[in-house]
């Protein structure tokens, strides 16, 4: 099986997520499948299609999460020693060379990505180009609009 890498904080927020799935989601549609049940036919039952179709996603993440979850490989940033290098759960702080603008990102699995909050995918074109550099190293990222130049300003474990 294929290591799904995650940080302490990603493989809390999905065994969250599973189990308010399993705990609050789940049970509720049972019972709206029930409800529907009762309402006679099925074969003209909106609410009964509904349901069915809300089951089968709950059913299908929660799936998918326990799979994750299973394959997991967990990695906690503040225990890494990787003499200052870029790697997976580093926060990086990176000035944009054209833009001078300077933004700071965490790497981090694909499930916690979320670039409004400055975590960005291990497997995005961003995090390639950082993965092995150091303090001083300029990255070129591929981007939709051309080459981007950031230089890594400073990089952090925590």
């Amino acid at each position: 099986m294929i290591k799904v890498p995650l940080t302490v904080r990603g493989a809390e927020l999905l065994r969250e997520e599973l189990q308010r799935l399993k705990s609050v989601e789940r049970p509720s549609v049972i019972e709206a499948i029930a409800e529907a049940r009762s309402h006679g036919d099925l074969s003209e039952n909106a609410e009964y299609d509904a349901a069915k179709e809300r089951q089968g996603f709950v059913e299908g993440r929660i799936a998918d999460l326990e799979s994750k979850l299973s394959n997991a490989q967990i990695i906690n940033p503040a225990e890494l020693d990787a003499d200052g290098r870029v790697v997976f759960g580093a926060t990086v702080e990176l000035m944009d060379l054209e833009t001078e603008d300077e933004v700071t990102y965490q790497i981090v699995g694909d499930d916690e990505a979320n670039i409004k909050e400055g975590r960005v995918s291990v497997n995005s074109p961003v995090a390639r180009a950082l993965i092995g550099k150091s303090s001083g190293d300029v990255a070129e990222v591929l981007a939709p609009g051309g080459i981007r130049e950031f230089e890594v300003l400073d990089v952090h474990y925590l």
